[in-house]
């Protein structure tokens, strides 16, 4: 059953700073099961993080259901350039995060069921929280194999990923969230976790790739639903909690105060970019010169996001070196995005504005360069 908020009190009892904790022990006997209202992949990672810095879990777990639209969420210390295909989904209007748990990539979109177990850090379970979801999958459908995996996965039919998982372990709380595959949208995910870049070196966490299963093409009863009821179902079962599911808006600051900074710190260029860990490109492309093919060397460091060393090596009878120079030079401290290139390239044209030659081979460099941006 879902009810709308109404019910603030109830959840506001659970904060720390709400509350003293001689009142939580007598008002709040159990937890919640809380579903989004929303489908913007900020705000309800940001409803994760306020949860797990706000609330008194002791004795009071919280099973959080959310679905996103189109988005590429990244684990904590992961690389996107790496991970994903940048240009595609800035093509798409598929939105980039960055989550503050660990784990690979994973493609969102109204098809996939993200489920986050709260409990405190000596509760933390993920294998029984995914014996739950396995349980409450098979309460839909008896027949259905699905398995948990030493790594934290659920395999359909022993092949088939249906889901992922990550984590955030605090030094009192813990999360464990998971998606939960049922009518995704295969070829979008497909296409934009794979990277196009090529000679990427860092230490960065990878991703798995795995082959993946809608459950809704395995059975036509398990919709986003009816998978959400049943899993709410379990999961009040399992904690002898009221089995409803409560509809939250995110974006309430009179629930979730400082909800809004949190989600706006989400989408800034300095976290989603900036947090990559250090790492370099070292390739090479070919640009057409009359009849024949040459090759431009490209190296660059980036730290923090930004450019620390650029070296781009081009034949001196096609950019003589001292504009080669200029050209690399112009590029450090910079933020490494194809935007960023484009307006240090005008600024650099301008700078020989008669030669079109010249602002040719530029404008060439700066296409290939902005290709593995």
């Amino acid at each position: 059953m879902l009810i709308p908020f109404s019910m603030k009190n109830c959840f506001q009892f659970l904060c720390n700073h709400k509350v003293p904790a001689a009142s939580l022990k007598t008002t709040v006997t159990s937890g919640l099961i809380l579903q989004s209202i929303s489908n913007d992949v900020y705000q309800n990672l940001a409803v994760e993080d306020w949860i797990h810095d706000h609330v008194n879990l002791e004795d009071k777990p919280i099973l959080f259901f959310w679905r996103n639209s189109p988005s590429v969420v990244i684990g904590r210390h992961q690389n996107p350039w790496q991970e994903c295909n940048l240009n595609l989904m800035r093509e798409e209007g598929i939105k980039l995060a960055r989550r503050r748990s660990g784990g690979g990539a994973v493609y969102h979109d109204l098809g996939n069921i993200n489920l986050t177990f709260f409990t405190t850090r000596n509760k933390y379970d993920r294998m029984k929280n995914l014996k739950l979801v396995v349980r409450a999958l098979n309460t839909v459908q008896p027949q259905l194999d699905v398995q948990a995996t030493k790594r934290f996965d659920l395999l359909l039919d022993g092949q088939f990923k249906i889901s992922g998982t990550a984590s955030k372990i605090g030094r009192t709380t813990a999360y464990h969230h998971c998606t939960l595959l049922c009518c995704t949208d295969g070829t979008a995910l497909t296409s934009v976790l794979k990277s196009p870049s090529q000679g990427i070196q860092t230490n960065a966490t990878t991703s798995t790739p795995a082959v993946v299963k809608n459950l809704l093409e395995k059975d036509p009863t398990l919709t986003c639903e009816a998978v959400t009821k049943a899993v709410a179902a379990e999961y009040a079962a399992c904690h002898q909690l009221d089995d409803h599911i409560t509809l939250i808006n995110p974006a309430d600051e009179t629930l979730f105060p400082g909800i809004n900074s949190r989600a706006q710190e989400l989408q800034t260029w300095d976290w989603l970019y900036g947090k990559t860990p250090k790492f370099s490109i070292n390739t090479s492309f070919n640009v057409l010169c009359g009849h024949s093919c040459l090759e431009i060397k490209v190296f660059i460091d980036v730290k923090n996001g930004r450019i620390e060393i650029c070296s781009i090596e081009a034949p001196d009878h096609w950019l003589p070196l001292e504009i080669c120079d200029k050209f690399n030079s112009s590029f450090i401290g910079s933020k490494f995005c194809p935007n960023e290139a484009t307006t240090l390239t005008n600024i650099l044209l301008r700078t020989y504005p008669e030669d079109q030659k010249l602002h040719s081979k530029w404008n060439i460099l700066c296409d290939k360069i902005k290709g593995i941006m």
